[in-house]
């Protein structure tokens, strides 16, 4: 097999014959729980024993446990981290990462929550501090608006280490009814078959480079490398390959439909093993045994011959011509600069410079440690978003009075409804890298700080008491993006958190 070979190539076939069962090691509860207390001593022999019990042990017949005494849902010596003691409507970010197993993390902000005993797994806790401890501003019902794409499952392609695909839509993220997501890997020279779709689709570049190549509706053709950082765009229905150059490539996918599948996309292979031979033959004008090595089997991803570095020699037309410019499916995006201002950088992408995605439109935002994408919200479009590196948090209110905070790190996708407040914050000690898309014609929003500062005084002092002090600070231009103190818990300590 080839796992055995593997083995003993690195000369570790003794040490593998030996191993115990392999387990996984993580953080959890230990001890007795559920009326189970481990280790449970192995048993060899006939079963024995009954798999039901007495009926003396229905209430009120069986012994009952004490009062006192009995067995202890107490916690010893719990840890709260920096912060957690502080005013839950501070809502301040708890670093549960810096808890202590086992006696921390721990379900409490400020006098609110308690001890969690267990079952529990501790990385979930320190990964989602604001769901295990949420802020006390949280509250009501908010749709789902985090997917991790580590738990989406993994489509392999063809042949030996291709490539492979993880998806997100409303399967497994309901309230994403507008976009959908895919996460794709090619190895070097390795393709995304001939295929085309019902939806859109929008992608970014992640690591390496891709050739694409397409044609469209009047017969035009078009070939481009993209890299890291550039975007291309094909509307439903144009037929497209996609191959990694000779570094491989991943890049991220996100299409105009939340019911999107990447099972259910139309592929070059299975349209030929569908259709009879004979009509084939007749399409395209050859002879049947030109059909004898067809594949059996759709390609999906696969390794294929290495793409010639000149583009030229791929770049075929017909009487329509090539694409380019304005009418062209790419975007060169990584050789735009970033606007750069207090907080962080953004660049945006939308059909004001890329016109052939004409419903497409994005955001590319580094936030400092501590800085904030500032308070808005969207009134054309929901907003997806992907997280590219370091951790962030979003709190997502919707009307009349429901909030509710998700914590983010790289890899995983956001959902936020149209209309619906919110922001990101920066949780982390590095930068945080994170991808906002709409479906608009323009890329815009509604800042909160902003409608403050160019609404009536008046108005504003009567409904929400705010001081002049305070009102004489708001800019009246959109800033975009917010500076913050990187020690989340500032505030806490007598200090600032901008």
């Amino acid at each position: 097999m080839k796992y055995s070979k593997s083995i003993a190539a690195a000369g570790l076939f003794h040490l593998a014959v030996g191993l115990p069962r392999p387990q996984m090691v993580y953080m959890d509860n230990q001890g007795d729980v559920g009326g189970v207390d481990p280790p449970i001593p192995t048993y060899t022999g006939a079963p024995v024993g009954n798999l039901r019990g007495s009926t003396n042990l229905q209430g009120g017949i069986a012994s009952r446990p004490p009062v006192s005494g009995g067995d202890s849902a107490v916690v010893p010596n719990p840890e709260l981290v920096g912060g957690q003691e502080a005013d839950g409507e501070l809502g301040l970010y708890l670093d549960f990462n810096s808890a202590t197993y086992p006696n921390g993390p721990q379900p409490i902000r400020g006098s609110k929550g308690g001890t969690d005993p267990g079952p529990r797994t501790y990385e979930y806790e320190k990964l989602n501090p604001d769901t295990y401890a949420p802020p006390s501003t949280d509250l009501g019902t908010v749709p789902q608006a985090m997917w991790p794409l580590g738990l989406s499952h993994n489509l392999f392609g063809v042949g030996e280490e291709s490539g492979w695909a993880r998806q997100q839509n409303q399967d497994v993220l309901p309230v994403a009814s507008a976009m959908a997501g895919v996460d794709m890997r090619l190895a070097p020279n390795a393709y995304r078959e001939l295929h085309w779709h019902t939806s859109g689709e929008w992608a970014l570049v992640l690591k390496g480079s891709v050739r694409v190549a397409a044609i469209d509706t009047d017969g035009a053709s078009f070939v481009d490398d993209v890299t890291a950082g550039d975007v291309w765009f094909f509307p439903q229905g144009v037929p497209h390959s996609l191959q990694a150059l000779h570094e491989g490539a991943e890049f991220l996918l996100i299409f105009d439909s939340g019911t999107f599948s990447e099972t259910d996309t139309f592929l070059a292979t299975e349209m030929l093993m569908r259709t009879p031979i004979s009509v084939w033959a007749k399409d395209l004008q050859t002879n049947v045994s030109s059909f004898d090595n067809i594949p059996d089997a759709e390609k999906y991803i696969f390794n294929g011959t290495p793409a010639p570095a000149n583009i030229s020699e791929q770049n075929i037309t017909s009487s329509a011509g090539a694409l380019w410019g304005p009418t062209g499916y790419t975007y060169h995006w990584s050789q735009q600069e970033f606007h750069n201002t207090t907080g962080g950088s953004v660049k945006i992408l939308d059909p004001l410079t890329f016109p052939v995605a004409d419903m497409f439109s994005a955001a590319l935002v580094v936030l400092e440690p501590g800085a904030l994408r500032e308070v808005h919200w969207h009134t054309e479009s929901d907003e997806w978003s992907y997280f590219l590196q370091g951790s962030a948090r979003i709190t997502v209110y919707a009307a009349p009075a429901s909030s509710q905070t998700f914590d983010f790190t790289a890899g995983d996708v956001g959902y936020i409804q149209k209309s619906n407040g919110h922001y990101i914050e920066n949780t982390g000690t590095e930068d945080v890298i994170f991808l906002e898309v709409l479906q608009a014609k323009k890329f815009s929003d509604i800042s909160a700080a902003q409608w403050l500062a160019l609404t009536p005084r008046q108005v504003i002092k009567d409904t929400l008491n705010l001081s002049d002090e305070v009102l004489d600070a708001l800019p009246k231009e959109k800033t975009l993006l917010k500076p913050g103190n990187p020690n989340m818990t500032a505030i806490a300590g007598g200090g600032q958190n901008y």
